[in-house]
This record gives C-alpha cells, structure tokens and sequence, in this order.
C-alpha cells in the first residue's frame, strides 16, 4: 500500500547577496514549506519597497489600459534589473500624458453633459419663476430627485400637492402646493431625497440657441473623449506585452523582497527552515549549491529527528504524490481533512471506488460519453473551465465507468432499443440471446424480482469491499504509528474487524448455504464484541498507558454499553446504507423508461425534443445527485473508519 510522500526539514543558512536568488528557486520549484508559518513583520522592516512600488504603478497603468491580465504568469517571469526599472519607468512617463488628456477629456464630457441636462431641464419654462414664487396662494419648490421614487412620492403627496417633471430624463421636478400645505410638502419631498436647486429670480427658461450651443459642446466633448480613449486602446495594443512583462517580473520582487522582511536574519546571513519531499532533496541541494556558488550552509533532518515532531508539538507536512487519474482525487482528500504523515494515503482506494460507484448509479453508454467526451476536452484545454480543468480525469473516469455500465444494461440516451444487436451478440455466446446482459427496470415475473433483489445483495457486497478497505487501513495504520492497542481492539480496530466480517459470512452461510448457527459462531462474536465494547482498558494496557481503567470500574461498564451499541448500529448502518446504490440505479433505469416511454408518445420531432431535454436534465441535475452521493458514501462509509485524526496538508511556498 502506497504511504504518504516521506518529507525532510532543511535548514539552510544564506548569505545576504543570495537571498533573493534562493526565494525565487524555491517559490519557482514549488516544493519547499516553511516550518512555520510568518507572523508580523519584525520590527524597522519596511513596509514597501522600490520593487512593491514598481509593481502598483504598472498595474494601476495596466488597469488603465484595460490589459487583462488572465494569462500573466510568473512561471516565466525573473527578477528585474537595472535596465527593467529605466524601461518601466520611461514606459510609465509616456503613458502620462495620454492618462491627463484621458482624465480631462471626461471631465469635460461629464460637465457638459451635465450643463445641457440642466438647461434641457427648464427649456419648458417661459413664465418668470419669480412671478411664480411670489403668488399669494402658491408654494413652489424646485430641485433633483431619484426618478426611481416620482411614483412614489406623487402618491404619498396625493392632492395636496402637484408634481411636474422637468427634462426627459425626469431628475429635476417642480413641486406645487398651497401655501398652507408648504410644510407637507417639504415633509414629504425630504422624505424622499430632495435636494433644493438656487433659481435666479427672473429665469424664464433656457432660450433655444444657448440649449443648441449646450449640445454641440457635450457633443464635441464626447468626440475628444471617443478620440482619447482610440489613443488609449492603440497604446494599449501596442504595449501589452511589455506591460505583462515589466508586470510579471516586479510582482515576482515584490513578492520576494515582502517574503524577505518576514525571515529570520543577521545583517549578513538569512535563516530558511522548511520542509520538502525526501526525493526532492539531493537535486535541490545541487541546485542552491550552483545559485549560490557553494555560498550555502544545508541540514537535513529526517522527522523523528526533529524536537516538535518527536513531542508532538508539530506535525509533518502530508504531500500526496500520483499520476493524472488518482492526483485528481486528491481535494476530494483534503476538503475532508489531511491524512497523518506516514500512514496509508487513501487516494487510489477514492479513485477506484468512487469511479465504480458512480458508473453503477448512472449506467448510460450515451450519458456517460456525454462525460468522457467533456473529460477529453477539458484535459486538451478545447474546453476551459477556470479550475475545473484540473479534474478533467475525474469526468474522463466516470464516463468511461458509465459506460461499461450502460453497455450492461443495454442503455443509451435512455433508450433500451438501440444497443439491442450487441446485447444479443454477446449473451448468444453464453446462452440464449436475450435484448439487455442486465436488466434493471422491474418487471412483473419472477426473474425479475429476484435479480432486482440480487443486484442490492451487490450493492452491499461492494458497501462489505470499502468497509472492510477502510478498517485494514486504520490497522496497518495504527501499527504504523506504534499505537499498537488501537489496532487490535476497538470498533475499527482488529477486533471489530472480526465481529463484523464473521457476521457477514454467517449471514451468507445462513441465506445460501442454510447453515445454522454454531456454539464457535457465537464465541466468535461475543468475544470481538467483547473486545470491541471494553476496547479502552485493553488498549491502555498494551500501549503501556496507567491507570489501565481510568474513570473507575461504573463508568466503564456504562461506557461499553454504549460502545457495545454504537458498534452494533454502526457496522448495520455502514452496510445497510449502500442500498441506496442500486435505489439510484433503478431510480436512473426508471427516468430512461420514463424519457422513451413519452418520446414515443409524442413522436417526430417532438419526440425528438422530449428526448434531447430527458437526457439533458438527467445528465445535470442526476449526474450532481449521483456524485453527492459517491462522495457521502465514502466520507461517512469509509473515512470514518481511519479518519479519527488530521493530518497537516503540504503547501509549499510557491508563486
């Protein structure tokens, strides 16, 4: 069985004139953990840097360019040098200029828009507003408001008031009311965000040739603006490389020169102590030996040679190492939690057995090439997805899984009939031909029955394979972490290992083979169950822990009761819950028959359309459904059996 990656703590000792050579190799390789992780900044260290500078200068212009920046790397990317400094620095002197005229060409255009808003506004108004306000009986208010709210605020004012809009755009409004009703109207027009607008005492309105003038002003506004921004764009085009890169190599420094401020160090010498897989380290060392030019001081030590791991203050990084199949299974680990260092990596068991049972819930050759084929081109990048590249081999798995499933239940795009030549072919050859090699949809003889009721027998079989899986690997587990008391008793130890296998093979021998209970079947179960239930006094004594009953001998008695039923109820309950498997495999059998059942009562193109919408909305919304499950079975089902403590996942310092 595969363990984790073994990992080794380096100390390294580097010289000042190096240091920042050493960071950009160790970020680059990506395989290189601090010890721990940085607090504040100490002391004096400075908050900003030439470089951290550089870098919000070019991405305040890249920002202002509008040059995205989806495909900047810093893979690529080294650290600047004189000459980078000079060169971003004339490339951000010529973009200065366009920048002002950008910033004043928008001014204009927004006050001149603005200006012609409000002259458009009161182009209507021939009366002098003077004349109007002095009217004995009349109380006027002129001002802006939210559009959004004149509705409003027209009902809530009801005939107490009138309210007349000024302009198209209906920002600006007149409001009316008697002069007894002035402190409701004012009540009511604050109410809902009116602000006052100054009107000189004998304005009539805007005469036609000034609001004329006010137009063609917004409009040549606009073209300077049009003008300025096809000199932006053109700049933009014809600098985005060198922005992108000026971009990469200055965030790679300032990155560095932030990382450095936070190490422990002398005025000549920087500390560096990490954690990196044990195959790593002899080309690493070569490495920092060449960048440097042998100016390096390197240790290694493996972890049970380190002071925290050894009193178990500190644990060790877990890093997972797979091909492209099994690696993608790898968040679906950590999302649960990490695995201990140097215990069983439970990757490839994930991989197998969520692949196998998402392909028996959702048995469809057409359905799943549906998956096969999105797998293969999310892998070949045709399909790009953001980070849901990544799992690609996980869509190509459980296609291909699907598949095989659906070629025995003779199912493609829910319909039974066009797979019928080769599920005949290849029952011919064991027998008599019959249209599907497994039949899922019910029927109402008795074959039918009974291999529905055997196919659940198989959904517990394969719940029996990954428990069993699960309490081997908390065994060898336990054993490799010397804690040789929890291997052998308790519910997932060796001893519920025993209580739970016999009672399935009794169970099998009773149902098949009629066999009656032994006096040895008995004492079988009744002694694991023993050691399973009074597991805490066995496993204190063997791993050499005092005093062997630690609450007293009441609080035991009580404690393994229940220890006696939760391992009772856990082990029936584990097993009892991979039914589900094969409910959603009917369930998936009875949705096909339900989409060619109606595509066939509808026909022609109609039926054609029944058809593409049934499959669509199985392979979405059924597909998440199945997947949940996948997932449930083996975080409930399978980790609870050796996941009872969590590990620390590797996360190197990388860019």
């Amino acid at each position: 069985m595969a363990k984790t990656t073994e990992m080794r703590l380096v100390d390294l000792m580097v010289l000042k004139q190096d240091i920042s050579n050493v960071l950009l190799y160790l970020g680059k390789s990506g395989n290189f953990q601090f010890q721990s992780s940085f607090g504040e900044k100490p002391d004096g260290a400075a908050s900003e840097n030439a470089e951290s500078e550089m870098f919000k200068r070019l991405d305040q212009a890249r920002s202002f360019l509008g040059v995205g920046d989806s495909d900047l790397s810093l893979d690529g990317a080294e650290l600047p040098k004189e000459e980078d400094f000079s060169g971003a620095e004339k490339l951000l002197q010529s973009l200065s200029e366009l920048s002002k005229r950008d910033v004043e060409a928008r001014d204009n255009c927004k006050r001149a828009e603005e200006a012609y808003a409000e002259a458009a506004s009161f182009s209507n108004l021939k009366q002098s507003f003077s004349e109007l306000d002095h009217l004995s009986f009349l109380n006027l208010r002129v001002g802006k408001i939210n559009p959004d709210v004149l509705d409003e605020l027209k009902f809530a004012v009801g005939a107490r008031a009138i309210i007349v809009p000024l302009g198209d755009d209906k920002t600006r409004i007149l409001a009316a009311s008697s002069k007894k009703g002035r402190f409701a109207l004012d009540t009511e027009l604050q109410r809902f965000g009116f602000v006052p607008m100054e009107i000189p005492k004998d304005f009539k309105g805007i005469p036609d040739d000034v609001l004329e003038s006010l137009k063609k002003q917004k409009d040549e506004a606009k073209k300077a603006l049009d003008e300025a921004a096809h000199e932006k764009a053109g700049f933009a085009e014809s600098h985005s490389d060198k922005f992108l890169r000026y971009l990469a190599s200055f965030c790679l420094a300032s990155k560095i020169r932030e990382t450095e401020s936070l190490l422990e160090s002398t005025q000549l010498v920087y500390r560096l102590t990490g954690w990196i897989p044990s195959s790593a380290c002899m080309e690493m060392m070569k490495d920092l030996d060449a960048i440097t030019e042998d100016r390096i001081s390197i240790r290694q030590y493996k972890p049970e040679e380190v002071p925290g791991v050894l009193a178990g203050h500190e644990k060790v990084p877990v890093k997972l190492s797979h091909g492209k199949f099994v690696s993608a299974f790898q968040r679906m680990i950590f999302s649960y939690g990490s695995p201990l260092y140097g215990t069983i990596d439970p990757t490839p068991f994930v991989a197998f057995f969520f692949t196998l049972l998402f392909g028996i819930m959702f048995g469809d050759a057409g359905q799943g090439l549906v998956f096969l084929l999105l797998g293969i081109l999310m892998a070949k990048k045709v399909i790009k997805l953001g980070g849901w590249n990544k799992f690609a081999p996980i869509f190509i798995g459980i296609g291909s899984a699907s598949m095989v499933m659906g070629l025995l239940t003779g199912e493609f795009f829910a319909n039974e009939k066009i797979l019928e030549p080769f599920e005949r072919f290849v029952t011919g050859l064991f027998g008599s031909p019959r249209n599907q090699i497994l039949p899922m949809m019910p029927q109402s003889d008795p074959d039918s029955i009974k291999r529905m009721f055997m196919f659940f027998g198989f959904s517990i079989a394969v719940g029996f394979v990954i428990n069993s899986t699960g309490i081997i690997i908390n065994i060898v587990n336990k054993f490799l972490q010397r804690q040789y008391g929890k291997a052998l008793f308790g519910k997932s130890g060796l001893a519920g290992a025993v209580f739970f296998w016999h009672v399935v093979v009794l169970a099998v021998r009773v149902a098949a083979f009629h066999h009656s209970p032994a006096l040895l079947d008995w004492i079988v179960i009744g002694a694991s169950l023993f050691f399973s239930a009074f597991g805490e006094p066995f496993i204190r004594l063997v791993d050499g822990e005092r005093p062997v009953i630690e609450n007293g001998l009441f609080s035991l008695v009580i404690e393994a009761v229940v220890e006696l039923l939760e391992t009772i109820i856990t082990y029936l309950s584990n097993s009892i819950s991979f039914l589900r498997v094969g409910a959603f495999a009917l369930a998936h059998a009875v949705l096909g028959f339900i989409i060619l059942t109606m595509s066939e009562m509808v026909g022609g193109a109609g039926g054609f359309v029944v058809t593409l919408l049934g499959n669509a909305i199985v392979v979405v919304l059924e597909g998440m459904i199945v997947a949940i499950q996948a997932i449930r079975l083996q975080y409930y089902e399978f980790f609870s059996k050796f996941f009872n403590e969590t590990g620390r996942e590797f996360k190197p310092y990388k860019f």
